[in-house]
């Protein structure tokens, strides 16, 4: 699977001179990515990419960017044959103690899932939003290896990342 068009992500301001780093999930983990691996968590509409942003509680200061996307190879996990050969469901992907499990110590289907993926090349992954009041047909891309792949919307340079 390919994707060509725009991405949205909503973050908190802290990474707003960093929109591309992936930092962030590197250094907390994420349902597709293991403490360590950066991951670019983006959503294919802005409201998605708002409420994935804004999960607990009360709307917090978020800056929502958008990207330009030319990326693949992306595993389709919201196609069920595309999941059988790494043996989990959509079930195991909508699992919310994910968190608890990492933090735990305990394995994690969803980052070992997405290990399997990256050994096999995928760029990333489409999966449904599990963000609450998402509606059914919200979609993310949780991307592994962007470098060069999706470029920043700043035509203003409203975020001063612009080099002089």
């Amino acid at each position: 699977m390919h994707f060509t068009g725009l991405l949205y992500r909503a973050h908190n301001p802290a990474w707003s001179r960093t929109p591309l780093s992936g930092e962030g999930a590197a250094r907390f983990g994420g349902r597709f990515n293991r403490i360590g691996r950066p991951a670019l968590y983006t959503s294919l509409a802005p409201e998605t990419a708002l409420r994935e942003a804004n999960q607990v509680g009360t709307l917090q200061p978020t800056t929502l960017v958008a990207y330009e996307a030319d990326i693949g190879p992306l595993l389709d996990g919201v196609d069920i044959a595309a999941l059988e050969p790494f043996q989990i469901s959509p079930a195991e992907l909508a699992d919310p103690s994910w968190r608890d499990r990492m933090l735990s110590g305990k394995p994690v289907p969803t980052q070992e899932l997405a290990e399997a993926a990256i050994a096999q090349g995928f760029a990333g992954i489409v999966v449904p939003s599990y963000a609450r009041g998402a509606p059914a047909d919200a979609l993310n891309l949780v991307l592994w290896d962007w470098e060069e792949r999706i470029k920043l919307v700043d035509d203003d340079d409203r975020l001063g990342l612009r080099k002089s």
